[in-house]
C-alpha cells in the first residue's frame, strides 16, 4: 500500500511551499487509495511552538487535507532515535565526535579562507578509545564511490560520496538531528514514497546511506520543483505569498487555493480549473515538471473569482458572514433573511474576487446609509442633479409594488419626458445608493435594498444639499 507523509517543522505558519508539498502527498495517497500521515518534526525546541503546531493543523483542515494517521510528534519519540543511533555506534557504523562547537567553527572558517568546502574533517573518525569528554555521534559516510538517487521527478541524480560529510546523528546533549529522525520515522511509519521540495535533494544521499546502515530499504523519492516569484527569485512575502491562513483571512476560498497549489508544478493538459475529485483522479508524479514553478498572485486572484462565481449563493452566505461582521456591516449574532441575502449575493458574485470584496459590496444592501466616495459625490451630487433626485424620490415613494420593472419604468419615463440620457438619472441614484459609480444594475440594486432604505438614503442626500 502507498504510504506518504507530510512532515512540517513548526517553526512558523504553514506557507505556500509547505502547503503545496502537503497537497501533492495527499493527492498521491488519495489517487492510489493509500495512506496520508501527518508528522510534526518539532525537535528544534528553540524555534518550535505550540502556536505554530496548532496553526499548521488549522491550515491543513481548512484546505481539506485530512490525514489517516497522526499527527505524530518527534519530541514524543526521542528514545526511539537514541536507540537507533547507539545501535549504529555499537556496530561501528557511527563514531563519537569530541570536537567542541568552537573548534568546529574555527575549522569551518579556516577552510573557507583556504577556499575549501567547510565540511567536517573527520578527525575523530579513527579514535578507538572512549574519552571522558562530551561527544556527539557522527555517521560514517562511505569515503569512495557514488550515490545515485533515482528520483521520480528529476531522474537519476549522482552524488560523490567523498563530498558528503560525516553528519551528526545525535548531538552531545542527546537530541537527534533532522536527517536521522527522518530516516527512522519514515522506516517505522512504513513510508513508501517521500514527496518533498527539491531543496531537500542534497539530504537524500545522506539519508539513503543511513537506511542501508540500518538494514532498511529506502522509500522512493520525488523532489518537486521550487516555487519562485514572477521575478524568478525565491518566493517571499514581497511576491504576495503569505501563510495559508492569511489567504483565508483575506477572503480566498480553500477550493481555489487548493486548485492554485495543484497547478504549481503539475499540469493536466490545458485544464486550469479542477474539482477536488478531478485532482485526485488525474494527479500523478509523471506530470510534475522539472522546472521551477512561478507563483502568480494575479492568477490566484482570478482563480478565486472563478470559484466565487461557481459557488452556490447559500454557501457563499455562510462563508461571507465573518467578513460582514469584521467589516462592521453585521453585528455578532445578527442574522439576514436567507432568500434576500442570496439575491444580494447573486447580484454581486460576478464582480467580486474575494469574500472580503463581497462583504464590502454587500454593505449597501445591509446598512441604512453608506459613505459616498468624494469624487463620485463631487461629480454626481450637485445643483444639477438634486432636482432629478427629488423627482425620482417622489416617484419611487408612490410605488406600491417596488420591483425592478416598475422602477425601470419610472427612470425611462423621466428620460423620455425630460429629454435626458439614462446616465443623468441612473448615475446620481447609483452614487447615493452604493457610494460609488460602479454596481450591479441600478433597478436590481433598488429592489434588493428595498423601498424604505432607498427613500431614506435619497432623502438624506437631498436634505443635506
Amino acid at each position: 500500500m502507498i504510504r506518504v507523509r507530510f512532515a512540517p517543522s513548526p517553526t512558523g505558519h504553514l506557507h505556500i511551499g509547505g502547503a503545496r508539498t502537503a497537497l501533492f502527498n495527499w493527492l498521491f495517497a488519495r489517487h492510489h487509495n493509500g495512506k496520508f500521515i501527518l508528522r510534526i518534526e518539532d525537535t528544534d525546541r528553540s524555534r518550535s511552538t505550540e502556536e505554530y503546531i496548532e496553526s499548521i493543523i488549522e491550515a491543513m483542515k481548512w484546505l481539506g487535507l485530512d490525514w489517516d494517521e497522526g499527527p505524530f510528534r518527534q519530541t514524543e519519540r526521542m528514545d526511539i532515535y537514541k536507540a537507533y543511533a547507539h545501535k549504529l555506534l555499537e556496530e561501528g557504523k557511527a563514531y563519537r565526535c569530541y570536537c567542541t562547537p568552537e573548534e568546529l567553527e574555527e575549522r569551518r572558517q579556516q577552510a573557507m579562507k583556504e577556499g575549501k568546502p567547510p565540511r567536517y574533517d573527520r578527525r575523530c573518525r579513527e579514535i578507538k578509545e572512549t574519552l571522558a569528554k562530551p561527544f556527539a555521534i557522527r555517521f560514517k559516510m562511505p569515503l569512495e564511490g557514488e550515490t545515485v538517487v533515482n528520483d521520480l521527478v528529476k531522474g537519476n541524480v549522482t552524488f560523490k560520496n567523498s563530498e558528503i560529510e560525516d553528519l551528526v546523528i545525535l548531538r552531545s546533549d542527546g537530541t537527534p538531528t533532522y536527517n536521522f529522525c527522518v530516516v527512522v520515522d519514515d522506516f517505522e511509519m512504513a513510508i513508501t514514497h517521500v514527496i518533498r521540495g527539491e531543496d531537500h535533494l542534497n539530504n537524500t544521499p545522506k539519508q539513503i546511506h543511513i537506511y542501508h546502515a540500518l538494514g532498511m530499504n529506502p522509500p522512493e523519492f520525488a523532489h518537486i520543483p521550487m516555487i519562485l516569484g514572477t521575478d524568478r527569485a525565491r518566493l517571499s512575502k514581497r511576491h504576495g505569498a503569505t501563510s495559508v491562513l492569511s489567504y483565508r483571512d483575506e477572503g480566498y476560498l480553500s477550493e481555489a487555493l487548493v486548485n492554485f497549489l495543484a497547478r504549481l508544478g503539475w499540469s493536466y493538459g490545458d485544464q486550469e480549473i479542477f474539482t477536488r475529485e478531478e485532482l485526485i483522479k488525474y494527479f500523478n508524479l509523471e506530470q510534475v515538471g522539472k522546472a521551477n514553478a512561478i507563483f502568480n498572485a494575479e492568477k490566484l486572484l482570478w482563480l478565486n473569482s472563478e470559484y466565487i462565481k461557481l459557488t452556490p449563493e447559500e454557501k457563499l452566505l455562510e462563508l461571507v458572514k465573518p467578513f460582514l461582521i469584521r467589516g462592521g456591516y453585521l453585528k455578532e449574532g445578527e442574522t439576514l433573511d436567507k432568500d434576500w441575502a442570496c439575491r444580494a449575493i447573486k447580484s454581486l458574485k460576478e464582480r467580486c474576487r474575494t469574500l472580503k470584496e463581497l462583504a464590502h459590496a454587500m454593505r449597501y444592501y445591509i446598512l441604512d446609509y453608506v459613505d459616498i466616495e468624494p469624487k463620485a459625490k463631487e461629480k454626481y451630487i450637485n445643483a444639477e442633479t438634486i432636482p432629478i433626485l427629488k423627482e425620482v424620490t417622489e416617484q419611487l415613494a408612490a410605488l406600491e409594488v417596488f420591483t425592478q420593472e416598475r422602477i425601470e419604468k419610472i427612470f425611462m419615463d423621466m428620460v423620455n419626458e425630460k429629454g435626458l440620457k439614462l446616465g443623468q438619472v441612473a448615475q446620481p441614484v447609483r452614487v447615493v445608493m452604493t457610494g460609488s459609480t460602479v454596481s450591479p444594475g441600478i433597478y436590481e440594486v433598488l429592489e434588493i435594498v428595498g423601498k424604505e432604505k432607498t427613500l431614506k438614503r435619497l432623502r438624506r442626500v437631498i436634505d443635506a444639499s
